[in-house]
């Protein structure tokens, strides 16, 4: 009995490990802007190579590196027809994630404004001259 709660004890630290290096190579798969707007253009569904790089206005060499590491991370998927190379999201739940990110972030600019606003109303603080 002590030995089957040590195992699943054991085997509730390795997934919980695994899921915080999962999520880790998602976000560096993430960490780059450019990376982003690739995810964020292919949100509705699977784009060629050239349009990506067309509606994100980049360099060929430029994409083709973000698109690697994308790959790499297995964040997008790829399919050859012809002499084109189309990508897509491997699972849309990222856009989810993305889209919670940005509530996140307006979340953060909405107190930051407000508590500009409150400075702002209150006026410049006296200052206490030290002589």
């Amino acid at each position: 009995m002590i030995l089957r709660i040590l195992d699943y004890s054991n085997i509730l630290h390795w997934m919980t490990d695994a899921l915080r290096r999962f999520k880790s190579e998602i976000f560096q798969g993430l960490a780059h802007p450019t990376r982003i707007a690739i995810v964020e253009a292919l949100r509705d569904g699977e784009l060629s190579a050239g349009s990506l790089i067309e509606k994100l206005d980049i360099e060929q060499a430029n994409a083709s590196q973000h698109l690697a590491v994308l790959r790499s991370k297995q964040i997008v998927v790829s399919r050859k027809a012809g002499n084109q190379v189309f990508y897509s999201i491997r699972d849309q739940a990222l856009i989810e994630v993305l889209d919670i990110l940005r509530r996140y972030f307006y979340s953060q600019l909405s107190t930051s404004v407000d508590m500009m606003k409150e400075m702002a109303r209150q006026g410049p603080k006296p200052r206490i001259s030290m002589r």
